[in-house]
């Protein structure tokens, strides 16, 4: 599915990846682990195509094994949560125009941009699944923080993807939103769904994630099965401070040790 093979990525003038590879298969869910700056939401946005890589020869980043996937094509086989597309999105935009709009890769409601009617309510099926019903023609602006996440969630689902592609997607919800959204990741995953999921929290990693990637400083520190990678002694390695790693029924949870 992802292919990137020893690429180099500057945010603005920062280098933030150098000589960098990672491949994920079709099919596999994993987690990228790693304290804040250590290029996570890089990495995503060089998958979404928000940033490219230094032009070198041997250097690549493939898509479903092309270098030149477009991104319609994109947008139609990995559905993208970021905390970013959150925070910009079109605050007058109504709830079920908010699903809509991930059909046409914008953000915000285009009056030219006329959805089927089998599309439409395939948002409303979407909106139900969420809970999230009777806000259809409430303003994004006027939902909570749990509620838009679960809303883009849905835009992301729209199109039925291969994949999901997720940067910290409980990452400031309360307790009931993030258990929402984790129910509807977990159940994505149980439909054959790939899915690359970006975090520092290790209790974010669903029980359906079978391989972890240590990232730290734009680097991959280790790569493997979850249960050989999330250890005390890699994660305080990771994080520089002594944790203790606890397991149960799948989940995983870190305290200080």
């Amino acid at each position: 599915m992802i292919e990137i093979k020893d690429v180099t990525v500057y945010q603005q003038q920062t280098l933030v990846l150098q000589h960098f590879s990672l491949r994920v298969e079709r099919g596999e869910r994993v987690a990228i682990l790693g304290p804040n700056g250590a290029g996570k939401s890089t990495l995503l946005k060089l998958i979404s195509r928000e940033l490219y890589p230094v032009v070198r020869a041997g250097s690549h980043v493939r898509l479903y094994g092309s270098e030149q996937l477009n991104l319609w094509e994109l947008r139609r086989r990995i559905g993208f949560v970021s905390h970013e597309l959150q925070e910009d999105y079109t605050p007058y935009t109504r709830a079920l125009d908010v699903i809509l709009s991930g059909l046409f890769g914008a953000i915000g409601q285009h009056d030219h941009l006329q959805p089927s009617a089998e599309q439409r309510q395939r948002a409303l099926d979407l909106l139900q699944q969420i809970g999230l019903s009777e806000q259809a023609q409430q303003m994004y602006q006027r939902l909570s923080t749990g509620q838009k996440r679960r809303l883009l969630l849905a835009r992301a689902l729209i199109h039925q993807p291969e994949a999901l592609i997720l940067d910290e997607p409980s990452s400031g919800l309360d307790v009931g939103a993030a258990a929402l959204m984790l129910t509807q990741l977990r159940r994505f995953c149980q439909q054959n769904g790939s899915m690359v999921l970006a975090t520092h929290h290790v209790d974010e990693i669903i029980p359906e994630i079978e391989r972890v990637v240590l990232l730290s400083q734009g680097a991959v520190v280790a790569d493997g099965a979850k249960e050989e990678i999330l250890t005390s002694a890699n994660l305080s390695q990771l994080y520089q401070t002594p944790l203790e790693v606890t397991a149960y029924n799948g989940w995983y949870r870190l305290w200080h040790g």
